[in-house]
């Protein structure tokens, strides 16, 4: 069993920044065949100033944390990510209010929340072809994993669900966003928020266990 604190929050940021950064022009193609290209350089942009707020600001709180980063991404990735993306980490914040360690239980409760502000924010249900394809299946997989008490092995099951579900949004036709005007020709691709939220699991599982 282990737990994560703050530093192991802004290790996970600092982290998915890195991967960001390095696969900004992977992204950006993915983005190129159905959506506007700029997938890749607006999560760049985002979360390089997401990384750097620990650095120029001292927090006491994860909450806190979370609060700014969701904050920082609404005003510095632009597109529909922005708000998806902050949402989500803004959301995940109030779940971690007065937390100060947490464990299994508490990322699967700030994680869940998360997810729910995208949903509420894009409207996307399972098979629309975005980034829920991946988080649906993530949160099932962390949820099934829980049971043994292990933060690592959940949250890799939920990055590996993750991983499936990516895959996966290559057969599907998109129903929501700027892909969705491309219909039947949408097919074929796999979708770019998939993709980033994908790695931002695959983060989570190297740094907050």
């Amino acid at each position: 069993m282990s737990v994560a604190n703050l530093q192991s929050f802004t290790a996970w940021i600092e982290d998915y920044a890195r991967v960001v950064s390095e696969q900004a022009d992977y992204l950006t193609d993915l983005d190129r065949a159905i959506g506007d290209a700029d997938h890749g350089s607006n999560m760049k942009r985002g979360m390089t100033k997401a990384a750097q707020l620990a650095t120029d600001e001292e927090f006491t709180s994860v909450d806190a944390y979370l609060k700014k980063v969701g904050m920082s991404l609404v005003s510095n990735v632009g597109g529909a990510s922005g708000p998806l993306y902050g949402t989500f980490f803004l959301r995940m914040a109030g779940a971690f209010a007065g937390v100060e360690e947490a464990g299994v239980a508490e990322i699967g409760q700030g994680l869940r929340a998360g997810v729910e502000g995208i949903v509420a924010r894009g409207k996307a249900e399972t098979g629309d072809k975005t980034m829920y394809d991946a988080w649906a299946p993530a949160l099932e997989a962390f949820d099934a994993a829980t049971a043994s008490g292990d933060l690592a092995a959940a949250l890799t099951a939920a990055a590996e669900a993750a991983a499936t579900g990516r895959d996966a949004t290559q057969d599907l036709v998109a129903r929501k966003g700027r892909a969705s005007y491309l219909g039947e020709r949408s097919r074929g691709h796999i979708d770019p928020g998939a993709t980033s939220s994908t790695m931002l699991l695959e983060s989570a599982a190297r740094t907050l266990a």
